[in-house]
């Protein structure tokens, strides 16, 4: 499903990072019950450090929303008869300017957010948790308790460069973000494929050269890089990804020469450069012994 908040919705910093097409069901617990409330009965949060909203933005995100609904549902608390706004105020504002009647809400008492937070916090900081989980969990807090990164990072005691380096992998195709989560691909080969976001079919290619070939993350890089240099034809790009190993390293040095690996498809081919005829002469009475 699209996500409304995206681009504009999110303000700033790593928010934009999340791209439109991620699956916003994932920051919702299976059990979860959306319920529709009426604009009406919604009032923003006194407390809410954010006053001034940029008009145009909001216009956009009704236009968005008019066009798409919202997928993301606002985070609410009883309240007085009616209920306050924990996270979703622009959504609110700008699902009244689309002239919606009503919006999906999460209603939640302020001990359960408490409890929920809490434990998102603690989930962030499980060992066992593979990046993807940790990045919709570091999602959910964003997204749920209208916290801010830098917040986030320092409640984790993360860098925020860290968390930007996790929440990005929400941006994985979802065939790479499987991938990932199995075990098939590291987190360094994921970075790898996200580098290719403006080529979908080479992120695709690249996954499968990661797990059908077993591509170190050194050769997806080298491989991101012709890419990006304009390369696109396979056969260009597979020229490019001579590979130096410790093995081809210690035959440069005990030839005096470069050695490379070229991989292919199937298989590859060993490279023992030569510069001149006397050169190639010493070369072959050397590997003739």
């Amino acid at each position: 499903g699209k996500r409304v908040s995206a681009k504009a919705g999110l303000g700033r910093g790593l928010g934009s990072l999340i791209p439109e097409n991620f699956d916003a069901a994932l920051l919702v617990d299976d059990g979860e019950r959306i319920e529709n409330l009426s604009v009406t009965v919604l009032t923003p949060n006194p407390e809410q450090p954010r006053t001034v909203f940029d008009a145009a933005a909001l216009e956009e995100l009704a236009v968005s929303i008019r066009r798409h609904g919202i997928v993301q549902p606002l985070v609410v608390s009883p309240h007085q008869g009616g209920y306050i706004i924990i996270a979703g105020e622009r959504r609110w504002r700008a699902a009244k300017i689309a002239g919606l009647k009503t919006v999906p809400t999460l209603v939640r008492t302020l001990k359960e957010l408490e409890q929920l937070e809490i434990a998102l916090v603690e989930n962030v900081q499980r060992v066992d948790l593979d990046a993807i989980e940790q990045a919709v969990s570091v999602e959910r807090l964003h997204q749920q308790f209208n916290l801010t990164y830098g917040e986030i990072a320092k409640r984790l005691g993360k860098a925020e460069t860290t968390l930007s380096n996790i929440v990005r992998l929400l941006q994985l195709p979802k065939d790479s973000r499987s991938a990932l989560q199995e075990g098939r691909i590291s987190e360094g080969h994921a970075r790898q494929v996200l580098a290719l976001k403006d080529h979908p079919e080479k992120q695709a290619e690249l996954l499968k050269h990661i797990t059908a070939e077993g591509w170190s993350v050194r050769q997806a890089e080298r491989y991101v890089t012709s890419i990006k240099a304009g390369h696109i034809e396979t056969k260009a790009v597979k020229t490019r990804l001579a590979a130096e190993t410790p093995e081809t390293k210690r035959l440069s040095k005990r030839y005096g020469t470069p050695v490379k690996i070229y991989r292919t498809a199937k298989g590859g081919r060993l490279e023992i450069s030569f510069t001149t005829d006397e050169d190639l002469q010493r070369l072959l009475g050397e590997l003739a012994d």
